[in-house]
């Protein structure tokens, strides 16, 4: 993750097109409102493999990030373990970003 992804994530938190929260992603995901879901590296194990199979069977992108606080740090907010991103453009320019 550098920081371009991070800052280019807060600019999509600060856009409205980020969710946060277990509870919140998952329901984001069965309405097939999410286009990527980032968790961070330092998640529990068990989270980590709920939300890569959730994403599988939603067929929605799943990148790993940093850690927690990085994560929460980039979207102006206090440590996150999940991020899930609502808009298309958004989604596909953060993916895009770790291609490069």
């Amino acid at each position: 993750m550098t920081a371009s992804f991070l800052s280019f994530l807060g600019l999509a938190a600060r856009a409205g097109r980020v969710k946060t929260g277990d509870d919140t992603v998952l329901k984001e995901m069965r309405k097939g409102s999410l286009h990527l879901v980032i968790i961070a590296s330092d998640a529990s194990p068990n989270t980590q493999k709920k939300f890569r199979d959730k994403s599988s069977y939603y067929h929605v992108p799943m990148l790993i990030a940093k850690d927690r606080d990085s994560l929460g740090q980039a979207i102006g907010k206090h440590s996150r373990v999940i991020v899930g991103v609502t808009d298309k453009g958004f989604a596909n320019k953060l993916i895009s970003m770790l291609d490069d």
